[in-house]
């Protein structure tokens, strides 16, 4: 089944490639994205049955990311035939040949065992993505696209040099190739210490760029602005899990070496910072999408925050993970419709939307409650055990700055959010022909249900392999895969 959540969806891409009907390849999207949550699901009944010499393989923390982004996919992708049909004016192949990809290339890093491997997906995923970002083909859209290769090429580039790193400190431990990340942590005691610390940093900064951690994410607001909103759900629920991802696997690592609390700092610091850049770059925001994108930010700084912290707050980050990508469905979306609706996206031609796409309007409201923390959505689960994880270990400075981030950030947002939904309505604003449908409005409250149900009850089957991720990012190896192949022999020099 690791073969075939890699290779059905690019091969569904060729498909979509050589099919000559627009409406068929936007309708492959949903069938796809249907299919491969469906072998998911069946596939993590085996998440810890591999062998720690695998290439590839599902462990928990790759299975709960990878559930998190295929749920995302298959929001958008029973969005985007509606959404496609809209714009007919636009050839959708290399469109749908990117959203294919990318599901593919997001199965192969989620399953990757070895960093080398992860690293090349991560990078493909950026190459996959870019065409995405350019898809309303003008001027703003082809700057956005070049910010975000060239930005993100940068820090794919160093955190090539992490992995180099962590070779390194493999090297002058005595272990040599093959270096899957269940060996690195059975054997993590004889890494060299300089060099893992060079290596940790150096894919902090790396995957951090591909997260958008301040101050590394200068590529977010005009990706995230100048793309559609199908595409910025994607980014800021799929790639940047998939960077958080690759950046827990290398963190797993330090921290079964005992450099734990050097990491911890670091991550601490970035999420603070990113938290308290986006709050500042959100007062009297004018555009809501460049909103969105900020507030995509800050929750990064959640995520590396909560891991920061440890313990329970590290659990609850995990699953903010999840809380994240759902919501952000929801505001990507409908923010996507309304401005589709103005044919703007800036305030004060985007006022009243609650009155011209009511069912949008509400949507864009309630994710906005959602995801800054009211109950009983997910996110303030996960936000208020990430403050109650930080007072109960003895960071209280940290767990207060992170309330009064959140409370700022809510106050920040609600300004430019009541005015779109609730303003009064402006002389110079646009009509259009948009109205919402069904089509474009029954994907994101399925969304919308799926991050209230989470925020109440979790199954018990996706809370044990939570549990199990959580364990993997604090440095320990399931015990199915340490007893599955023979003790790891090591080479001293």
């Amino acid at each position: 089944m690791a073969y075939f959540l890699i290779l059905f969806p690019l091969l569904v891409a060729m498909a979509a490639y050589l099919v000559a009907s627009p409406d068929l390849r936007s309708r492959l999207l949903p069938v796809a994205g249907t299919l491969h949550l469906a072998v998911l699901l069946v596939a993590l009944r085996h998440w810890g049955t591999l062998p720690i010499n695998a290439w590839l393989g599902l462990d928990a923390l790759g299975a709960w990311v990878l559930l998190v982004v295929s749920v995302l996919f298959c929001i958008c992708a029973f969005y985007a035939p509606s959404y496609l049909a809209l714009r007919a004016d636009r050839d959708n192949r290399i469109f749908c040949v990117s959203l294919l990809s990318f599901l593919g290339l997001a199965s192969l890093l989620a399953q990757a065992r070895h960093p080398g491997v992860a690293w090349v997906a991560m990078e493909t995923t950026t190459l996959v993505t870019a065409p995405l970002i350019y898809f309303n083909r003008n001027r703003r859209s082809l700057e956005a696209t070049w910010k975000y290769l060239l930005i993100g090429s940068v820090g794919i580039a160093l955190a090539l040099l992490g992995t180099l790193f962590l070779a390194y400190a493999a090297h002058f431990g005595g272990l040599e190739e093959p270096l899957q990340y269940t060996r690195l942590m059975l054997n993590a005691d004889l890494l060299s210490r300089p060099w893992l610390r060079a290596a940790f940093v150096l894919s902090l900064v790396g995957y951090g760029t591909k997260m958008g951690l301040a101050p590394l994410h200068t590529w977010k607001p005009d990706a995230y602005g100048e793309t559609p909103g199908i595409v910025g759900a994607l980014l800021a629920g799929g790639v940047t899990s998939c960077a958080f991802l690759a950046l827990l696997r290398i963190y797993g690592i330090v921290v079964a070496a005992g450099e734990g609390k050097f990491a911890q700092e670091l991550l601490v610091g970035f999420g603070v910072f990113s938290m308290a850049w986006a709050m500042v770059f959100m007062v009297r925001q004018m555009d809501f999408k460049r909103m969105l994108a900020y507030s995509s930010v800050e929750h990064m700084g959640i995520l590396v925050f909560g891991i920061g912290i440890g313990g329970m707050a590290a659990r609850f980050a995990l699953f903010h993970l999840a809380a994240n990508a759902l919501v952000k469905s929801v505001l990507f979306l409908s923010a996507g419709n309304i401005h589709r609706s103005y044919a703007s996206k800036t305030l004060p031609h985007v006022t009243g939307a609650i009155r011209r796409t009511p069912v949008s309007g509400w949507l864009f409201l309630i994710g906005f409650l959602a995801i800054t923390g009211l109950p009983p959505f997910a996110p303030f689960i996960s936000e208020f055990n990430i403050a109650a994880g930080a007072f109960t270990t003895g960071h209280a400075w940290a767990g207060t700055t992170f309330l009064v981030l959140l409370a700022g950030i809510f106050i920040a947002m609600s300004e430019t959010v009541l005015k779109v939904v609730f303003g009064t309505p402006s002389h110079q604003r646009v009509r259009t022909h948009y109205s919402d449908t069904v089509a474009t409005t029954a994907p994101l409250i399925v969304a919308l249900c799926l991050a209230g149900l989470l925020g109440v009850w979790l199954p018990k089957p996706m809370q044990t392999l939570l549990e199990h991720a959580v364990a993997t990012v604090d440095g320990k190896a399931h015990p199915r895969q340490v007893h599955l192949v023979p003790p790891v022999e090591v080479q001293h020099e």
